[in-house]
């Protein structure tokens, strides 16, 4: 066996390595959902506001399902730790592919990444915090007196 065929990696290591990563991954998500579980109605609320802000007095929304109101909450704090968890996420992504690359196309990398994962959640406060109250009280504003509006708390999501 040459030099060069002993310092590159089998198949096999790569999926045991990938498989690794994927497991680290997965317990960060569940150790993020456990923790914000109990939270899971106040969670709801919060980003539920924007919208609830919105309706005329004494509506609220409502559940067309009878598991709606159950599994709505549950769903949005899946969501809410994976959003929690992206740094851990691509952290694990990261530590996969960083030793098949270069140093150069390290350096290149890793300022695009941090950059992203910021951007992204700037994006996201810029969106709860100033897109969504505008949208819904144009929404809410703008209809017929005759049509009222009691939003599904599962399509909201």
């Amino acid at each position: 066996m040459s030099e060069h065929e002993s310092n590159e990696s089998s198949l096999v290591e790569h999926l045991i390595e990938l498989r690794a990563r994927l497991v680290r991954a997965l317990i960060g998500l569940g150790v993020v959902l456990l923790g914000l579980m109990p939270f899971s109605r106040q969670i709801y609320t919060m980003i539920a506001e924007p919208l609830i802000s919105q309706l005329p007095n004494g509506q609220t929304m409502i559940a067309t399902n009878p598991a709606g109101a159950f599994f709505a909450p549950l769903k949005l704090t899946f969501f809410v730790a994976v959003f929690i968890a992206v740094p851990w996420l691509l952290f694990q992504l990261w530590s996969f592919v960083a030793p098949g690359l270069y140093a150069r196309e390290k350096r290149l990398a890793v300022p695009l990444l941090a950059s992203s994962v910021l951007l992204f959640y700037l994006g996201c406060a810029f969106a709860y915090f100033l897109v969504l109250p505008a949208v819904f009280h144009f929404l809410t504003t703008f209809r017929p007196e005759v049509i009222a509006i009691t939003p599904d708390a599962t399509a909201y999501l």
